[in-house]
């Protein structure tokens, strides 16, 4: 980022022309991305064009047309007539490779049609130059310098409903299950979808199996069953291949498992299913910010500007050099058909690198024989999330592969203290991956009042270190045990807080286990609310979402706002951002506008605590008062069930990469803090939260986030999802302003691939 004199963001568009195409094929979230970049491009004042046919809304297609230069200056000549010099393309790498070799070409196609007198010279000079960015739209993510493009995460949740599904059944008549997902090139969804249901085995195009797979894989599924597993689940890429170059297919792989083992196996192959339905939030948001940014970068560029990409990086929006993209992308393509896989997993990216590290991790099932003496206990503090699960299970494998003893701490800090503590084993937490809530058990109490308790059971069960997975209490809980080691030595030992939480309020992360399914909860309930009112037309829903500071709760405005931002909300109320009668009234007076257009239904969101006097039933109340005539309201209070639900596929990998790393961070933790002869931490750097900072996964000591927390009303004092809150309004169309001053720069994809 960079920041540059503030320009006034209504004025950037005047005098120019942005037309958005969708390209190839489609992918859930594209809509969303072409509404942001038309109502964007319309807020700056620019005139903003659909290319219909160019699914989406709009239509989306694969052109013949353009791939002739005959094609591609009967489409010059359009954009020429309409003044347009700024053409935002949504597609996959084909798409957007075409369009920079449009951009290239664009002087020579302006002479073509000059000299067949079908453009005027005064209209060459208005359209001298084209300024093109592009937005990738593909399930696969196979595009490089992106850690997910849109489509992705709604492709998986597909695939996990699938899944879920079918692993009733299997589990029913103990089977084999194999599946096949979409990547002819790319196996990110096979990757993502082994990590997110705890498969046995994966095959993706970028790395083949070793020699002797077959035999490998037989008896892997083998000990499985040994164990008492009923259900043997296997993931295959559709572009699956041996070191050979061999196809490796469902069909191969079940009359394998069918002749060697004898297992009742059966195969689903899932096609274009994961294409389809409703977008996840996770890409309506990815997809709004994108079209901002888009928009900004259009606007911003020079000629001498080359076409660039907007993608996400961690939790950030970057530009980076659209060709430059394409290439690594085809270096990957290559690096496969050379048998460089090592190489090739690397240049897909660092978020597919670390899923495939952590994979390897636990695929492994056989402990090593050499034990470590150490004792390391876990446990989930504060309300229940989905993903919580997730990282116990794969903290609980990665320390026995570790060769550590893993210890279950039931019931919270209550539990540490009266003892509720026992040893776990690689099979308990079979399948634990895709359930939601805390099998553990979880409580809020804080450890400050049974310190002693606590510090005698640590040292009766011989605690060496301690995994803590929760939301606030958890984070408060970690900094209490900090401040009691001065007082008793049994504390100190090295800790980790990994934050699980729907409210996503731990000071020093962006997200936190939980999040993400509570989100897609509250925007599902929302699309049904709203098409509840398909027949009706005119009327208010008013949604109050989870975020309440009293007792059990905290202040946090996240899951008004990103749900607002997902579920194309009106308006979201939050303790954050105050607010008073004048805004309420203001939101009254642009749903009654909007009730004179074709869109006849407001949806409104309200954080539950957000304000003391303008409560739910107030603004229901002033809604209905003032909305007399025009349209009428209904509330809906969402409670508990945003805490509920299976984990979506972000939750089960998110939470499976933080418990891996958690556990990992503490093996070598430990062996700083090893002196003579004994467990000895008290420094800082020695109990800390893993958060998820920008771009990266950081341990931060929990006493230096003490700075950034607002005690009183349980957030931190900055939060990163506040400034996409002018995104929320422009969206909702209203006349607000946009900080222009801080900007993305154009970065690198070779330099971003070796420091990130």
């Amino acid at each position: 980022m960079q920041r540059s004199a503030p320009v006034d963001p209504t004025k950037m568009g005047v005098g120019k022309a942005i037309a958005v195409l969708t390209s190839g094929g489609d992918a859930q979230g594209m809509n969303a991305a072409v509404r942001a970049t038309v109502r964007v491009g319309i807020y700056t004042g620019a005139k903003v064009y659909f290319v219909h046919e160019g699914g989406t809304v709009i239509g989306s297609a694969r052109c013949q047309d353009f791939r002739s230069k005959e094609g591609r200056a009967k489409a010059a000549c359009n954009l020429v007539k309409l003044g347009i010099t700024n053409l935002c393309v949504i597609g996959g790498d084909g798409s957007l490779t075409g369009a920079n070799e449009f951009r290239n070409e664009w002087s020579e196609l302006l002479q073509i049609l000059l000299k067949a007198g079908k453009i005027t010279a005064e209209e060459a000079k208005h359209s001298s130059h084209l300024n093109i960015v592009g937005m990738v739209g593909s399930i696969d993510n196979d595009f490089c310098g992106t850690d997910m493009t849109i489509g992705t995460d709604s492709a998986l949740h597909r695939i996990m409903e699938v899944v879920d599904a079918i692993t009733t059944t299997v589990q029913s008549h103990q089977r084999a299950f194999i599946l096949e997902v979409m990547g002819r090139h790319c196996g990110y969804l096979a990757l993502v979808t082994a990590l997110a249901c705890g498969a046995d085995w994966v095959f993706i195009p970028e790395m083949p199996p070793d020699e002797g797979w077959e035999d490998h894989l037989c008896r892997r599924l083998t000990y499985q069953r040994s164990i008492g597993n009923r259900l043997n689940v296997i993931i295959v890429a559709e572009g699956a291949l041996d070191h050979h170059g061999k196809p490796i297919t469902c069909d191969i792989i079940k009359n394998l498992v069918t002749k060697k083992l004898s297992f009742d196996t059966r195969a689903t192959i899932l096609g274009h299913v994961q294409r389809g339905g409703t977008p996840s939030a996770f890409d309506r948001i990815l997809g709004s910010r994108m079209g901002v940014e888009a928009v900004m970068a259009l606007l911003e560029a020079t000629p001498d500007t080359p076409a660039c990409v907007v993608s996400l990086s961690g939790n950030m929006a970057v530009r980076l050099p659209l060709m430059e993209c394409v290439q690594v992308t085809k270096e990957v393509t290559k690096a496969m058909a050379e048998g460089r896989f090592e190489e090739a997993v690397k240049l897909r990216g660092k978020s597919f690198e670390n899923n495939w590290n952590t994979y390897k991790l636990l695929a492994h099932v056989t402990a090593p024989d050499v034990k470590s003496n150490i004792n390391i206990a876990i446990m989930n503090v504060g309300a229940p999330c989905a993903g919580m699960n997730a990282a116990v299970r794969s903290a609980i494998r990665i320390g026995i592969l570790q060769g550590h003893s893993m210890l279950a701490v039931h019931d919270g800090f209550d539990g540490l203290a009266h003892g509720a503590i026992e040893p776990m084993t690689w099979g308990y937490v079979g399948g634990w991956t895709g359930k939601g809530g805390s099998n553990l058990g979880t409580k809020r109490s804080l450890p400050a009042r049974m310190i002693e308790e606590i510090s005698l059971n640590i040292a009766k069960f011989n605690i060496h270190a301690l995994v803590i997975i929760g939301g606030f209490e958890a984070f408060v809980g970690g900094l209490e045990l900090v401040t009691a080691r001065e007082k008793y030595e049994e504390l100190c030992i090295p800790l980790v807080v990994i934050p699980a939480t729907v409210s996503n309020n731990i000071p020093g992360s962006d997200f936190s286990i939980g999040a993400d399914t509570a989100l897609n909860t509250i925007t599902t309930t929302c699309d049904r609310i709203k098409q509840s009112a398909a027949g009706t037309k005119r009327r208010v829903f008013i949604i109050e979402t989870m975020g309440g500071y009293y007792s059990n709760n905290n202040m946090c405005g996240y899951l008004a706002t990103m749900a607002g931002l997902a579920a194309g909300a009106d308006a979201a109320y939050i303790y954050e951002e105050q607010f008073g009668i004048h805004d309420l009234e203001t939101n009254v007076e642009h749903l009654l506008e909007k009730m004179k257009t074709t869109v006849k239904r407001g949806l409104i969101l309200r954080n539950e605590k957000c304000n003391a006097n303008y409560t739910t039933d107030f603004i229901f109340n002033l809604y209905s008062e003032e909305g007399k005539g025009v349209f009428d309201c209904r509330k809906n209070v969402l409670g508990h069930m945003q805490q509920g639900g299976t984990p979506t596929p972000f939750d089960r990998n998110f939470g499976t990469k933080m418990g891996a790393k958690a556990v990992l961070w503490l093996t070598e933790k430990l062996k700083e803090c090893y002196r003579h002869g004994r467990i000895f931490a008290n420094t800082p750097d020695s109990a800390c939260v893993l958060v998820m900072k920008k771009r990266a996964t950081i341990f931060q000591p929990l006493s230096d986030l003490k700075e950034d927390t607002d005690s009183e009303h349980r957030i931190p004092k900055t939060q990163w999802w506040l400034k996409l809150r002018p995104i929320l309004k422009i969206l909702a169309k209203y006349k607000i302003s946009l900080d222009t001053s801080e900007t993305a720069t154009m970065e690198h994809v070779i330099k971003k691939r070796g420091t990130v």
